[in-house]
């Protein structure tokens, strides 16, 4: 099946288009408040602290969020989400000092409880409506979208913001949530009512109990979650503002390094996801970490730094979305909802994890490269971690 008649289903097509739009506004303004912070001489652990928030939500609210997936309308949740981005959105506008940055915290936490809520719900969607091979695709197209995002999104908004200043960033990102809001309306899903007899309650810890109960199940999301060791958001907004600044203004610096590590995401995922299956994936984890301290050997020089982490962004999403099938096609349909909230909880623990232990020791003065390549260790631990679950379970 190729991606094509892939995007030949209505409710894909329609998704993919909201979700373009979407990521696209996101990555567009990421830019204009990394460089906003810095700006402002924000601390290592300030920078940190407002990426921390981005992934926040959906580790405090996961069981939460996945009640309501499994419970409310999809299409009336997305309805409410894209409001809640559009105000958040507009709110950015009245952070103007670094007296200001609780506040900015505290918008960016409500919309990423929006975002991470829609993603949730999205990806537990299409397990309901689709199967095998096109679920398979579909988890590539949405790795290949978040790519091409990432790099538009990144260089568009970083040419944006040094230009035009950063209230003409939040305002552009505003009008774009407004366009999806209006392809939202005629999005058509059918599916089976559910008839829920536990209540809320029930329905949470019984989320909890069944994953408790699937062991197999644990050691997959373990395992999706080290993709967060790729967190690199606060690593190359304190590159730029130790080493590349001399070079290039610090938004389009940025941008630049997250536009090359996008376009690799975005090749990387046509080229290589037929290689990614169960059988080579201790051996594409490997090849993740060795790429990744490569790229820290090299990366204080702008112009070596946009080729190495063009080449780490080459395996990242196909590993991404191939450990999302597998924890996919785990889950029974009554629990969706709610495993994959806890999925993305653990993922967002680990992408936490990686930023505090950036903005910790690059607080301590260690070299940010010796940071990054202790990040691609990790890798190469996965790929043991891997192998002794693929002996046990597959």
């Amino acid at each position: 099946m190729t991606y094509l008649e892939t995007l030949k289903h209505p409710v894909v097509a329609r998704l993919t288009i909201i979700q373009f739009i979407s990521y696209f506004g996101t990555w567009f303004s990421q830019v204009a408040i990394a460089s906003m912070l810095v700006s402002f001489g924000a601390s290592e652990m300030q920078i940190a602290s407002i990426f921390i928030m981005l992934m926040l939500p959906a580790i405090l609210l996961a069981p939460i969020s996945g009640w309501i997936i499994d419970q409310i309308d999809f299409k009336k949740l997305m309805r409410v989400v894209l409001m809640v981005e559009i105000a958040m959105t507009l709110l950015f506008m009245t952070v103007n000092a670094l007296d200001d940055i609780g506040w900015l915290m505290l918008f960016v936490f409500f919309r990423s409880l929006a975002s991470s809520t829609l993603f949730s719900a999205e990806m537990a969607l299409f397990p309901k409506i689709l199967e095998g091979e096109m679920l398979r695709k579909t988890n590539e197209i949405h790795s290949i979208v978040w790519a091409v995002c990432f790099a538009l999104g990144m260089a568009v908004g970083g040419v944006v913001t040094h230009f035009f200043g950063y209230d003409t960033t939040f305002l552009i990102d505003v009008i774009l949530y407004i366009v999806a809001s209006f392809i939202l309306t005629g999005l058509s899903i059918k599916l089976e009512p559910t008839k829920q007899v536990e209540t809320a309650k029930e329905m949470i810890i019984g989320g909890f109990v069944y994953l408790k109960n699937h062991k197999k199940l644990l050691h997959l999301i373990f395992i999706h979650a080290t993709i967060g060791l790729t967190t690199f958001d606060t690593l190359v907004t304190l590159l730029a503002d130790y080493h590349y600044k001399y070079i290039l203004a610090i938004p389009l610096a940025i941008g630049w390094i997250n536009t090359s590590r996008a376009v690799g995401l975005f090749l990387g995922t046509l080229i290589f996801s037929r290689y990614v299956h169960e059988k080579s994936l201790h051996y594409i984890f490997v090849i993740q970490g060795v790429l990744i301290i490569l790229w820290a050997s090299i990366q204080n020089n702008f112009g070596y730094s946009l080729v190495g982490i063009f080449a780490v962004g080459l395996l990242s999403t196909s590993l991404w979305s191939y450990t999302y099938y597998m924890i996919q096609q785990e889950i029974e349909i009554k629990y969706l909802g709610r495993v994959i909230a806890y999925n993305d909880m653990i993922y967002m623990i680990s992408n936490v994890a990686v930023t505090l232990f950036v903005g910790y020791l690059a607080e301590m003065n260690i070299n940010l490269s010796h940071i990054t390549m202790a990040l691609g260790f990790g890798f190469i631990a996965t790929a043991f971690y891997y192998h002794w679950f693929k002996r046990r379970y597959l």
